[in-house]
C-alpha cells in the first residue's frame, strides 16, 4: 500500500457575513438555495441569523414574496424567534420565479433584510404535456467495436446499447422567459442551442422509479434568441436500465429495458401568452459517438463519430428516425427535492509514472468517486486510449482491481486526429485513486470529484496530524458515497443505498454537509418500499426483494427522521414519517411478541464487520427494537398525537424490561460480554440504573484486556467516544482515537489511507488485501467516530430536549496528545463554533453562539475558581454560572462571541 498521503481537502464552511446588528443571511427554499422546481403549494422558507453584538436575538419578522411586479404575500410583522415560515399567499403559478424577501427585527427595533428567489415546477398534474420518448428496439444493435478491440467483459458476456441523441427544432415567438421540465428513466444531458444546460451530473439521480421519478427544472431564456431554437438532449442507461449492483444489467431490469426521455419547454410571451412543446413523435433521434455508458462498466466515446452541430438548429437531421413515444403517464413524476450530483474539485496529479509496458499510472493522492478529464495531444485518428480505474496499487506497483469485482471501470477513447483531444465521461462514475493509461503515451488528465452537492456544514481540526487526517478521510468517503442516494461503497459492483450505513453515520453526515433536502428524499423511497407488512429493505432504492427487516438496518425508519427532524427542527419530516416509523415497530413487534427480538423475518447482519469477536445478534435486535419504539413515541409526542405516544411509550418500557431481564446479568455483564453490546444497551438506556457502574466497568474491562483496542462493527464504533465520555472514561476514548495498531483508523491512515476504509482488515502486513468478495477502500460506515469529534472533542452540540439547536451544548473535552482542538457547525440559527487551546497550564476556550440561542457552556479545569471571560471574573462579565464541579465551571450565554481562560494543571 502507499503512504503517500494527499493535503486536507478544502471542503469548507462559506464565512458568515460580518455585522454589527442583527441580520438574515443564507435564505433556503425547501431546504435549498433558490431551488427552480418547487411544486410544493406552501414551500418552506427560512433563514440563518448573525449579529456582533451579545444577546442578539430576533424579536419578530416579516417575509414578502413578489412574482415579477406582483406582489403574492405579506406576512405581516409575526412576533417571535422562529427562522422559518411556510408560504401563504395567493396560489403559486407553475414555471414561475418568485423573488422573497425576509425582514428581520432585534429586541431593540433594528431591522435588516436579506433577499433571495425561488422558481416552481408543475403544480398541477394535468399541465403535464410531455410523452415519454425513446427508441424502437428493433434498430437497436449492440455495439460491436473493432476485431481488435474486444478486451472488455461488458462488450464480451452481453449487449451494451449506444446511447441516443434525440433534437427538436422549436420556433418561438419573441419571450420573456423560457423554462424547461426535463427528466429521464435513464440519465440525460440537456442542451439548448449548442449549450450544455445546467451543471448537474447524472441527472435525474437515482429513486425507486416504480413510484417516484424526479424532474429537473431549467431557465433557458439567455439561450433562446430570435428564430428556431433546437433543444437536444443525450439519453443513457444510468440506474434505470443498465448495470446495477453485483447482479448486473439484468438485476437493472426491473425497472426498465431501455431508457426514455421527458422533456416540456415552457415559453412565456409579452402579451400573456405561454407556448408549451414537449417530447413527442416529432423528435429526432440517432446514435453518435458515445457508443455505450455504464455506470459500472464506463465508457466508450469514438471521436471519429461526432456531429458536429446536431444540437443547432440549421443542423441537417434527415437521416435521423423519429423518436417513439413509449409512455403517456405522468403519475410517478416528483420535483427534483435534492442538490444535484456536480463536480466539486478537481485533483492535479501527485504522481505520474510510466512502466516499460507502455502503461502510464496516475496517482491522484486522494481516493475519490467521479471521472477524468483527459486531454491527449497528436494522437492519430483511430487510436484507442485507455483508462482503467483502481483504489491502489498491488504489491507490483501495477493497478490493483481484484476489490471491483464485475465493476469494469474502464473509459475507451478513439482519437479523430485533432492536434489536441479532450475526452471527459458524462454517464459514469467511479471510485479511484489512479487511473491506468494506454493507448498514448502524451496525455495529461485531471481527477474530478463528484457527488451529490450537500451544502457544507461543519469543520474541525486540531493540532494533531494523524487525527485531522481522519477528519479528512471521513469528510471524503461522505463525498464520495452521498451519490444521488447515500451508498456503501463508489467503486465495486455495488453502490447501493444500505440502510444501516446510512443510519449509524447520519449523526457525522449531519455535521460535515446540510443534508435535510439529501435525507429527505431519499426517505421518500424508503417509505414507499416498506413492504405491506411493515418491514423496511435493506437497501433503498429497493433492489433487492430478498433483504428485508434486519435489525439495525431496518430501524433507518425511525432513526433517520428523528435526527433529521432534532437537527433542522423541520416537524414535515416527522409528519411524513410517523406511519411507518410506527408500521415498523409494529412489524417487529407482531413477530416478537415476547419484546425479545430473536426472530429474524428478514436478514440478520450482527454487529457488521466486528473485529474478532461476535456480538449477540439478539442483544443488538433487541436494543435496536427499544430504540425505534422509544423514537416512534417521542415523534408523535411532538405531533401531538398523545394516544400514539403513550402506546409506544408504554412498548419502549416493556422492551427495556425484558431487555435486562433477558441480557443484563446480577453484577452488570451483558450477554455476549462485547463492547458493542455494552455500548447498545448503555447508550440506549437499557442498562437498570443500579447496574451502570458495573457494565461501564465490564465495557473498561474489556476495552484494557484488549490492550485498549476496539473490536466494534458498523453497530458500536460510533457509540464508542460518546458513550466512554459520558461516563468519564475520555482517556479511553483518546486513546483508541489515537491507536494506529490493527484494528483501528490509525492503522489505515499509516498505511495511506485518504478515505475510511470498509473493513479494519482491508488490507494487513499479516495477509495483504482482505477478501476481495468485499473489500472496500471508500466506505463511511466506520466513520461514524466523526460525530464525538464534532460533539465531544470539540464539544459543540444540543442538550437532550432541544430541537434546531435552540438550545446549544459547548462540552469540550480536552484530552490524547491534543494541544487544541476546533470545530464550527452552521446549525438551523446560524454558525456555533468551539475551540479550545491549551499553552502554559492555561486553557483558553473561545465560543459562538448563534443569535436567538441559549447555550449550556462547560469550561473545563482544574480550579473553576479561576475561570474568567475576557479576562474578567464570570460574575463581572455577566455570566450566569449554574453549577462548578472539580472539572469545569458550567455557565449559561446567549449569543455572541466569548473567550473563557482557566487554569489547566493535567
Amino acid at each position: 500500500m502507499s503512504t503517500l498521503m494527499s493535503a486536507v481537502n478544502g471542503w469548507t464552511l462559506p464565512a458568515v457575513p460580518a455585522g454589527a446588528a442583527l441580520h438574515p443571511y443564507d435564505l433556503r427554499c425547501e431546504h435549498l438555495a433558490t431551488p427552480q422546481g418547487i411544486a410544493t403549494r406552501a414551500p418552506r422558507l427560512s433563514w440563518r441569523l448573525a449579529s456582533d453584538r451579545r444577546g442578539d436575538a430576533q424579536a419578530a419578522y416579516r417575509i414578502t414574496v413578489r412574482a415579477g411586479g406582483a406582489p403574492a404575500w405579506d406576512s405581516g410583522w409575526i412576533d417571535g424567534e422562529d427562522t422559518s415560515a411556510c408560504y401563504g399567499g395567493a396560489p403559486l403559478a407553475s414555471f414561475a420565479r418568485y423573488t422573497w424577501q425576509v425582514q428581520v427585527r432585534s429586541a431593540d427595533g433594528g431591522t435588516a433584510a436579506a433577499e433571495s428567489w425561488f422558481g416552481t415546477g408543475v403544480l398541477h398534474p394535468d399541465e403535464w404535456a410531455a410523452a415519454w420518448i425513446g427508441h424502437d428496439p428493433e434498430t437497436l444493435p449492440p455495439f460491436e467495436p473493432p476485431a481488435d478491440d474486444r478486451e472488455p467483459r461488458s462488450v464480451r458476456t452481453g449487449s451494451l446499447p449506444a446511447p441516443r441523441y434525440f433534437r427538436r427544432v422549436v420556433d418561438l415567438s419573441p419571450v420573456t422567459a423560457v423554462r424547461v421540465a426535463c427528466t429521464a428513466r435513464g440519465l440525460y444531458e440537456l442542451r439548448v442551442n449548442g449549450h450544455r444546460v445546467g451543471d448537474g451530473e447524472l441527472t435525474p439521480g437515482w429513486t425507486d422509479y416504480r413510484y417516484r421519478v424526479p424532474y429537473q427544472v431549467y431557465d433557458v431564456t439567455d439561450l433562446i434568441g430570435d428564430g428556431p431554437a433546437c433543444v437536444g438532449a443525450v439519453l443513457a442507461d444510468g440506474w434505470w436500465s443498465g448495470s446495477l449492483g453485483w447482479d448486473g444489467r439484468q438485476q437493472a431490469q426491473r425497472y426498465g429495458r431501455r431508457p426514455e426521455l421527458l422533456v416540456q419547454l415552457v415559453a412565456d410571451h409579452a402579451d400573456g401568452s405561454r407556448t408549451v412543446v414537449g417530447t413527442d413523435g416529432s423528435w429526432r433521434e440517432s446514435t453518435g459517438p458515445l457508443r455505450y455508458a455504464d455506470l459500472l462498466m464506463g465508457e466508450w466515446y469514438d471521436a471519429r463519430l461526432e456531429q458536429p452541430g446536431w444540437d443547432l438548429p440549421g443542423f441537417d437531421d434527415s437521416s435521423w428516425a423519429p423518436a417513439r413515444v413509449v409512455d403517456t403517464r405522468h403519475d410517478v413524476l416528483v420535483p427534483a427535492a435534492a442538490e444535484p450530483v456536480r463536480v466539486t474539485e478537481d485533483l492535479v496529479p501527485v504522481e505520474t509514472r510510466r512502466d516499460g509496458d507502455g502503461r502510464t499510472i496516475v496517482d491522484l493522492g486522494q481516493n475519490i468517486a467521479g471521472r477524468v478529464r483527459l486531454t491527449l495531444r497528436g494522437a492519430p485518428a483511430g487510436t484507442r486510449v485507455t483508462l482503467r480505474h483502481g483504489e491502489t496499487l498491488d504489491d507490483g506497483g501495477g493497478l490493483y482491481t481484484a476489490n471491483l469485482r464485475s465493476a469494469e471501470a474502464t473509459d475507451h477513447y478513439v482519437a479523430a486526429g485533432r492536434p489536441e483531444e479532450t475526452f471527459e465521461p458524462r454517464f459514469t462514475v467511479h471510485g479511484f485513486r489512479y487511473v491506468e493509461v494506454t493507448g498514448h503515451a502524451d496525455v495529461d488528465l485531471v481527477g474530478r470529484a463528484m457527488h451529490s452537492d450537500t451544502p457544507v456544514a461543519g469543520e474541525f481540526s486540531c493540532s494533531d496530524d494523524m487525527v485531522r487526517r481522519l477528519t479528512s478521510n471521513i469528510r471524503w468517503s461522505q463525498r464520495g458515497n452521498f451519490v444521488s442516494v447515500p451508498t456503501d461503497c463508489p467503486q465495486r459492483d455495488e453502490r447501493l443505498g444500505w440502510t444501516a450505513d446510512a443510519q449509524v453515520f447520519l449523526r457525522t453526515a449531519c455535521y460535515n454537509a446540510d443534508v435535510a433536502a439529501f435525507f429527505t428524499g431519499w426517505l421518500a423511497d424508503l417509505r414507499c418500499a416498506q413492504t405491506a407488512e411493515g418491514a423496511v429493505p435493506d437497501v433503498v432504492p429497493h433492489v433487492m426483494t430478498e433483504r428485508h427487516g434486519a435489525p439495525g438496518w431496518g430501524d433507518a425508519a425511525t432513526v433517520v427522521p428523528w435526527h433529521l427532524y432534532r437537527v433542522y427542527g423541520d416537524e414535515r419530516i416527522l409528519r411524513d414519517s410517523l406511519p411507518s416509523m410506527r408500521r415498523w415497530v409494529d412489524h417487529v413487534e407482531r413477530h416478537n411478541p415476547g419484546l425479545i427480538w430473536r426472530d429474524r423475518v428478514g436478514s440478520h447482519y450482527g454487529d457488521w464487520l466486528q473485529a474478532g469477536v461476535r456480538t449477540s445478534r439478539d442483544v443488538m435486535a433487541t436494543a435496536y427494537f427499544a430504540l425505534s419504539a422509544g423514537l416512534t413515541a417521542r415523534a408523535a409526542s411532538v405531533l401531538g398525537h398523545a394516544d400514539v405516544a403513550e402506546r409506544y411509550a408504554g412498548l419502549r418500557a416493556r422492551i427495556g424490561e425484558a431487555f435486562a431481564g433477558e441480557f443484563v446479568s446480577a453484577d452488570g455483564r451483558v450477554s455476549g460480554d462485547t463492547q458493542t453490546g455494552y455500548l447498545l444497551a448503555l447508550a440506549h438506556g437499557l442498562v437498570p440504573d443500579e447496574l451502570v457502574p458495573a457494565a461501564v466497568g465490564h465495557l473498561v474491562a474489556d476495552l484494557e484486556r484488549r490492550g485498549r483496542r476496539l473490536t466494534t462493527g458498523f453497530a458500536g464504533v460510533g457509540l464508542l467516544g460518546p458513550v466512554l465520555s459520558a461516563y468519564g472514561h475520555h482517556d479511553l476514548a483518546y486513546d483508541l482515537l489515537h491507536d494506529d495498531r490493527y484494528p483501528s483508523w490509525g492503522y489505515s491512515i499509516k498505511r495511506g489511507a485518504t478515505t475510511i476504509w470498509e473493513r479494519w482488515d482491508g488490507w494487513t502486513e499479516e495477509n495483504g488485501f482482505g477478501p476481495v468478495a468485499m473489500n472496500s477502500f471508500n466506505h463511511y460506515a466506520l466513520g461514524s467516530v466523526g460525530e464525538w469529534l464534532y460533539s465531544g472533542v470539540a464539544g459543540i452540540g444540543q442538550e437532550e430536549d432541544s430541537v434546531g439547536y435552540r438550545r446549544p451544548l459547548v462540552r469540550p473535552l480536552p484530552g490524547g496528545r491534543l494541544r487544541w482542538a476546533a470545530a464550527a457547525y452552521d446549525t438551523p440559527l446560524g454558525r456555533l463554533s468551539s475551540r479550545w487551546e491549551i499553552s502554559g497550564g492555561e486553557l483558553t476556550l473561545e465560543v459562538r453562539v448563534p443569535p436567538g440561542a441559549l447555550a449550556t457552556v462547560h469550561v473545563p479545569t482544574t480550579d473553576p475558581s479561576s475561570v474568567r471571560e475576557s479576562g474578567a471574573p464570570l460574575a463581572a462579565a455577566g455570566i450566569d454560572v449554574i453549577e462548578s464541579t472539580e472539572a469545569a465551571s458550567v455557565c449559561r450565554v446567549g449569543s455572541g462571541r466569548y473567550t473563557f481562560t482557566a487554569s489547566w494543571g493535567r
